[in-house]
């Protein structure tokens, strides 16, 4: 296999292409390259295919959210001017991870993690134009350069020590330097600190979690893709890499574990009160994030992978279907994200957009860890393994579980059982007089109608009409 893993640093230059390309045509013929922007999409798929044939685990898991995300997005962005600069960007952002988890040393690992915290920042501010995703992309871009800087000076400490980059050198360097005890303890402990440091930043582990809520004023397809299956699981990644440099120091592991503990409890408080859907989403994975934290603290490496790539696919899935939750709730409200995305104005969708309910559901069930969904088996192994470690960690775990059900449950009873809520109240919560009889999947009727009329008899009289959701005429939505 050893001539195969030679020419695996061919497989991020793959999709590298299609930024490239695409740059290139706006620059020498931006009409025609606009024009043919579906080909280019369809390009971005087809280099990803290609890029299938070599490597496996955490390669496979970015390949297969690549290849969903991207034919989700061709639909989601039809609409959006930026079209073709999202693809440019979500295939560079593609290229990055891989070149992150195909590195061989700490050097390209540190090269590559860079790339993603920029292609980060620039997907986050995807709508510049709007000053809330602006404020976003920085808050993001500032506070994982504190944990990027920290990475650095821990990437030059140990080489200091060690002499090396490479990952194979470093660990046995290391094992060697702390049998004989020629390396300072202090000065080391130091150096594994601050490489943990940048792990906290990119997986948005307390105190550096603050940004993570906030990227999601990107697009719904970037939240899937980055902030809940890849680039946030960059951290686990790196930790896990370097789980044979940190093993040998428990006040490190110990560190981890704490740090891990203290976000599982934080993200699912938080996820609780959110009335925005994606943020609710977003607190989760920074919770699920913890779980993955606190199985690294115990030594757990092959459990906290697992719980890694099962919590990927649940969340991912949770992700594109609150992206198909706000399309639907855009054309009732237009484009206002305080309200296409308040779950306080939906409720009653699950006779609207049944299929939507059923991957949510599922999605819920995997989460809430309910079997035979793969979250119950990952989660289940973490918690039984924080039992042997920590009673009191143990205990945390457990209740955190349970808020973990508790708040995914929230947010699917709000969002598809009940009443729909937006033609009971408006935005400000006071009751409204007359509303505009707008099909969620129809035409636009302007009419006034009953407070205690219900959408489904709203949806039959625009059925009647012969109006369907997919039709290729766009409406004008009315402001509210």
């Amino acid at each position: 296999m050893e001539h195969i893993y030679q020419y695996t640093w061919i497989i991020p230059f793959l999709p590298l292409q299609v930024p490239l390309l695409i740059g290139a045509g706006l620059f020498f013929f931006p009409t025609a390259t606009k024009n043919l922007r579906r080909i280019w999409a369809f390009s971005s798929i087809s280099i990803w295919l290609l890029a299938r044939s070599t490597y496996f685990y955490y390669v496979n898991l970015n390949y297969y959210f690549a290849i969903l995300v991207l034919v989700y997005s061709d639909n989601y962005m039809s609409h959006d001017q930026g079209y073709l600069r999202f693809f440019a960007y979500m295939s560079f952002f593609n290229t990055s991870m891989l070149g992150l988890v195909t590195s061989s040393n700490l050097i390209q690992i540190y090269i590559f993690w860079e790339l993603v915290g920029m292609c980060s920042y620039l997907l986050i501010g995807f709508w510049f134009t709007r000053p809330i995703a602006a404020n976003a992309c920085q808050k993001a871009f500032v506070t994982n350069r504190v944990g990027d800087f920290g990475l650095l000076l821990g990437i030059l400490g140990l080489y200091w020590i060690t002499g090396s980059f490479e990952f194979r050198d470093l660990f046995e360097i290391v094992n060697n330097l702390i049998k004989t005890n020629e390396v300072n303890s202090l000065f080391f402990i130091l150096c594994a600190f601050l490489l943990f440091l940048g792990a906290v930043a990119k997986s948005a582990q307390f105190p550096l979690h603050v940004w993570l809520p906030d990227a999601m004023e990107g697009p719904t397809p970037i939240s899937a893709l980055i902030h809940a299956a890849t680039m946030v699981a960059a951290g686990i990644f790196l930790v896990a890499r370097l789980l044979p440099l940190f093993i040998v120091i428990p006040y490190i592991m110990y560190g981890i574990s704490v740090i891990g503990i203290i976000t599982v409890l934080l993200g699912a408080t938080l996820a609780l009160a959110q009335k925005d859907i994606k943020r609710s989403l977003a607190y989760s994975t920074m919770s699920q994030l913890g779980y993955m934290m606190l199985a690294l603290g115990m030594g757990s490496y092959r459990v906290a992978l697992f719980h890694l790539i099962t919590h990927a696919y649940s969340k991912a899935l949770l992700f594109l279907g609150s992206g198909s939750l706000i399309h639907s709730m855009e054309t009732l409200v237009g484009y206002s994200p305080d309200k296409s995305q308040n779950m306080v104005l939906m409720g009653g969708l699950r006779k609207h957009v049944p299929i939507t309910k059923i991957a949510f559901l599922i999605g819920t069930l995997s989460l809430s860890g309910i079997p035979p969904l793969a979250c119950f088996w990952s989660k289940d192994e973490i918690l039984n393994d924080s039992l042997v470690y920590s009673p009191i960690f143990a205990i945390i775990a457990y209740f955190t579980a349970g808020l973990t059900a508790f708040y995914m449950f929230r947010i699917y009873l709000l969002t598809f059982e009940g009443h729909f809520n937006f033609f009971l109240k408006n935005y400000s919560g006071k009751k409204s007089s007359s509303f505009s009889s707008i099909s969620l999947w129809g035409k636009e009727e302007l009419k006034s109608i009953n407070p205690k009329f219900p959408l489904l008899n709203l949806l039959t009289i625009n059925n009647k009409r012969k109006s369907f959701f997919f039709q290729k005429n766009y409406i004008k939505l009315m402001e509210i």
